[in-house]
């Protein structure tokens, strides 16, 4: 069942998603060669405190981090480590907060010192995915628009879309109905309505789609081993168009 959100809500939603791309782009800020993503999860959990929200991944379903860390051929849900990132890595950071009561849920993949041109292009058509599909975000419009329209952009660069894992609703529950795809055809789907929230995510992968998940439980790596991006934002759907809730400065 799809919730639509009243004004107020989104208000709320507004906030925590906006403290989320804070926080992001003060991760973002820290990551160069020799940073471990372990400081990086602390100072997600400090920044947090000093912004009196929650950090909604801690905890939720047994995952014991506050922030998600997938490097290179990681493609999400990535755990923290001591391992010091080096020059040419790529880091994708998922991050998210509870605010009041709501939750707030972004992504941004970011080069680690000087990277190929390869992880250069796979990190932007990964962003240009999520932009063609927040376009696609208009009232009226079928769920499957969003999805065609980021497939149309990365298979058209030669790229993969992740089919395992997809993007969400998002409200009081960090996970909320519909389901979001990353690939579809137009035309098919919900229809797409005011006060509607979607936590939009393209997973790309630089081969194959095909991922599996490690044994620990959470990190999901591409299957083939090559480098894997990732960029989302929670967006609502508004009479006059999409609006960005987590947009990053």
């Amino acid at each position: 069942m799809v919730i639509l959100k009243l004004p107020d809500e989104i208000e709320r939603l507004r906030t925590s998603n906006g403290i989320v791309a804070e926080i992001l782009t003060e991760l973002r800020e820290r990551v160069k060669p020799g940073v471990t993503t372990r400081e990086l999860d602390r100072l997600s959990e400090t920044l947090s405190r000093k912004s009196r929200v929650v950090p909604a991944f801690k905890g939720y379903r047994g995952y014991p981090f506050a922030l998600c860390t997938s490097v290179n051929g990681e493609v999400v849900h990535g755990m923290p480590s001591d391992r010091p990132l080096i020059s040419g890595d790529i880091l994708s950071l998922d991050f998210g907060v509870i605010y009041k009561g709501y939750y707030g849920d972004a992504a941004i993949t970011v080069p680690v010192g000087t990277v190929s041109a390869t992880a250069q292009r796979l990190m932007k058509v990964t962003e240009q995915g999520l932009y063609d599909g927040i376009e696609q975000a208009l009232a009226g419009n079928r769920l499957g628009d969003v999805s065609a329209a980021v497939q149309r952009r990365v298979e058209a660069a030669g790229f993969s879309v992740v089919r395992d894992f997809v993007g969400h609703g998002i409200g009081r529950s960090m996970h909320e109905d519909p389901q979001i795809p990353n690939y579809g055809v137009r035309g098919r789907g919900i229809q797409l309505r005011p006060g509607m929230v979607l936590a939009i995510e393209p997973m790309v992968n630089e081969g194959s789609y095909r991922v599996k998940v490690l044994s620990d439980g959470w990190t999901v790596i591409t299957e083939d081993g090559r480098l894997s991006a990732h960029f989302e934002h929670s967006v609502a759907i508004m009479e006059n168009g999409p609006e960005i809730l987590s947009r990053i400065q």
